[in-house]
């Protein structure tokens, strides 16, 4: 088995996204299995130019020379793809959205309905199955309504299975070392364990994931302490 992570962060290998890819895939290599880490800060992707050149001219081929065709290389083998992003406007990273944009290369130009009746566009190959991780400095988890969303489209859309969704909020203390952060990271741990064995996760370990490290109330005195402490520091 193989697993992808594609982390859209800007922050790349120094994010707090980061801190949750590691985990998760630690936990796979643990089971055996060969992971990837994908920082896209660190390639150099264009814009798709919607000139469909893969689509009419030369099927399968991007007419850009970039390091795209590298990663999907990486991606053509794997059996789970993480897309991994932190939260910007309720949504996915920028760099993440410009990468699934280039996926138009995968896609056929013809259209097929799904198993629901809705049409999509064929894929021209089996995509790998999907896991989404993000974080978000806000308390709630509410700000992932979007994301969790998109990626159940995205993976309708691409006919692939979205394996689990795993969101953390009070993202901004992800590297402390609160025992609530390092238990957090455990199970990350075990998540990937559980998904390189079984292709799934536990009720337990979904619960485990879903909870918070610190009360709201704390977690937001701590942040406008934090403002506080760097604009003094700026101003000064």
């Amino acid at each position: 088995m193989k697993i992808v992570a594609i982390n859209g962060s800007h922050k790349g290998e120094h994010g707090n996204t980061n801190i949750m890819v590691n985990a998760f895939l630690k936990g796979a290599k643990i089971a055996g299995v060969k992971t990837v880490n994908i920082f896209l800060k660190e390639k150099e992707i264009e814009h798709c130019r919607a000139c469909k050149v893969c689509w009419f001219k030369n099927p399968g081929k991007c007419i850009i020379k970039d390091d795209m065709a590298e990663i999907i290389s990486l991606m053509d083998d794997a059996d789970i793809v993480i897309l991994a992003t932190p939260i910007y406007f309720d949504n996915i990273s920028s760099m993440l959205n410009v990468f699934m944009d280039r996926l138009m290369v995968k896609a056929s130009p013809y259209w097929g309905n799904d198993s629901q009746g809705e049409c999509r566009h064929l894929t021209t190959h089996k995509f790998p199955k999907i896991i989404m991780m993000s974080n978000c400095g806000y308390p709630e988890r509410a700000h992932f309504q979007v994301i969790s969303h998109w990626i159940q489209r995205v993976a309708r859309n691409i006919n692939t299975e979205l394996l689990a969704e795993i969101y953390a909020s009070e993202g901004a203390i992800l590297n402390s070392k609160l025992d609530s952060v390092l238990s957090y990271l455990d199970t990350l741990q075990i998540a990937g364990t559980e998904v390189a064995t079984n292709m799934s996760l536990t009720e337990e370990t979904k619960k485990l994931l879903e909870q918070k490290f610190i009360p709201d109330e704390i977690y937001i005195r701590e942040a406008k302490k934090f403002v506080d402490n760097m604009l003094k520091d700026n101003i000064s």
